[in-house]
This record gives structure tokens, C-alpha cells and sequence, in this order.
């Protein structure tokens, strides 16, 4: 592969596009705002002047959009990228999308000889800038095989399944951030109104059986009240009711997880939606009249 088309370059998409620009592939990069797509162009990108010049000739197509609904209006309504595509060509879809929706675009691509690879992230802006992403893939052998080599200039691949399986991980990924993001939240707010040092015990429980990314990351956040957003909660709260979604529909119930899809909903409708998802200790707060 040697030219890549890219759409979605805003906090993830970008710096992940510049990897692929510093490994010497040709990128075309296109965005909804053109500006944000501005910088890659000191990497030597070809800034698209529309999504369907993206596609042109282009050996693979990266989409990094905020949503299913948005992906789907590129790739599958008037705009048709997938079938704007030359045969044999990949198309790997790395938004957080539906597992429903994956598999719809994984057929469509399938009739238009189109390879097809879901592989949401997880990692957030830190994983895209230092090229460590999780990334959760999806799609039959040679989709995957095809892919491998370019989703490794942007973290580490991993092959869970067949189409719509990557989306499903990351459903699977997104509730376990929920609900800790919440646990840590509580846990912090716990400590300082018991009258602890709460930097002093978030560094205590570093090693132990309670670390984990978010205690590292996020904690620092809380304690310094910095939500400037990594990942918004208002896309936390789209991956929370989508996993819920999809749960209804294989018969199962998930408490745990409705109850951190209540915080996040409650968070957004208070306005605080585009703040990372760290931000929920200010509905914490907001629930105990303390202020946030």
C-alpha cells in the first residue's frame, strides 16, 4: 500500500494520519472543518478539497468519524465512497460504530470487492499521538492480513473476529472505562472528604490491585479538575447506550453498566458533555450539592 485516503481528522485522527505520513506513505486527507486536517500538510499530506477525492486511486481508505450514522452518510449515502473505491482497495472503518452497522458496511463493501476491517481504538489522544493504541479488529483473513501491516503504524492490531467483532470489543472496552472511570471517581471523592492527601493515596494504590490506566491518567485529571477532553463524555455516554443497545439484543441485561450510562447521561444533559469523560466526578459532586 502506498496511498491512503483519511477522513476524520480531528483529536484521534490527526496525529494517527501523521504516522502514517512519517512511515512515507501518500496520504489524502480530508475533513468535515479543513482546518483541522491543516497541519498534516507540513507532513507532507495532500489536503482533499472534497471526501470523494480521497478515494481516488487510493489503496486504502481510513475512516476515524465521530459516529456510525456519520460514517454511514460517507460511505454508504449520496457521497458512496465504497463504491467510489477501485476493487481490491481496503477500507478500514476506526470510528466507534455499531456492531450492526459494521456488518452492514462489511456487505456492502463485500458486493463492490472492497476489503473491510472495523478496528475502533482505545487509548485515547496520549495512545494516537505515541502511535500505542489498542486496536480492535474485525473483518475476514485477508481484510486483516491486508490491514496489519498499516494499523500497526498506529498502535498494536489485534484480530478478534470477523466483521463487526472489533466494534464489539470496543463495546466490551468502553464498559469496563465507564464503570472504572466512575469507581475512581467515587473512590477520590471519598478520600478527600474523608480528610486524606488524595494525590498521596492515588500514589499509594499505584502496583496494587486497584491500579489501572485510568487511576494513572484520569485520577491526575480529577485531582487537578483539567478535563480539557481526551475523550468527551458525550461519546462515552453514545458507546455506553450503544453497548446497552446491542446487550438488549443478544437477551442480556447489564446493570453495572446502567448505571455509569445514567451518570454520563445525567453529565451531559448538565452541559458538561464535551469535557473528558474524567469530568465525571463533577456530576459526582453535582449529586451531593458540592461544588464541581
Amino acid at each position: 500500500m502506498k496511498t491512503i485516503g483519511f477522513i476524520g481528522t480531528g483529536i484521534m485522527g490527526l496525529p494517527m494520519a501523521g504516522h502514517l505520513l512519517r512511515a512515507g506513505l501518500a496520504v489524502k486527507a480530508w475533513n468535515r472543518t479543513p482546518a483541522k486536517a491543516a497541519p498534516l500538510a507540513t507532513l507532507g499530506a495532500q489536503l482533499a478539497p472534497a471526501a470523494a477525492d480521497t478515494v481516488r486511486d487510493a489503496d486504502a481508505l481510513v475512516c476515524m468519524l465521530s459516529s456510525g450514522p456519520a460514517c454511514d452518510e460517507l460511505l454508504l449515502g449520496e457521497q458512496g465512497l465504497i463504491a467510489a473505491m477501485k476493487p481490491g482497495a481496503l477500507l478500514v472503518v476506526m470510528s466507534s460504530i455499531p456492531v450492526e452497522t459494521a456488518r452492514r458496511q462489511a456487505a456492502t463493501a463485500g458486493e463492490h470487492g472492497v476489503l473491510y476491517v472495523d478496528a475502533p481504538v482505545s487509548g485515547g489522544e496520549k495512545g494516537a499521538r505515541e502511535a500505542t493504541l489498542a486496536i480492535m479488529a474485525g473483518g475476514a483473513a485477508p481484510a486483516w492480513d491486508a490491514a496489519q501491516p498499516l494499523l500497526a503504524l498506529m498502535g498494536r492490531p489485534t484480530h478478534v473476529g470477523p466483521a463487526g467483532c472489533g466494534q464489539l470489543a470496543k463495546l466490551v472496552n468502553q464498559m469496563m472505562v465507564a464503570a472504572n472511570i466512575a469507581s475512581v471517581s467515587e473512590a477520590m471523592l471519598l478520600a478527600e472528604h474523608g480528610g486524606a492527601d488524595v494525590a498521596k493515596v492515588r500514589e499509594a494504590l499505584l502496583g496494587g490491585f486497584a491500579d489501572s490506566t485510568i487511576l494513572r491518567q484520569h485520577a491526575l485529571r480529577m485531582i487537578a479538575s483539567d478535563f480539557t477532553p481526551g475523550g468527551p463524555a458525550k461519546y462515552q455516554l453514545k458507546d455506553t447506550r450503544t453497548a446497552i443497545a446491542f446487550a438488549h439484543s443478544v437477551g442480556l441485561s447489564l446493570p453495572m453498566l446502567n448505571q455509569a450510562d445514567r451518570l454520563f447521561a445525567d453529565m451531559v444533559e448538565h452541559g458538561d458533555g464535551e469535557l473528558d469523560h474524567s469530568g465525571i466526578i463533577r456530576e459526582l459532586r453535582r449529586r451531593q450539592g458540592l461544588p464541581t
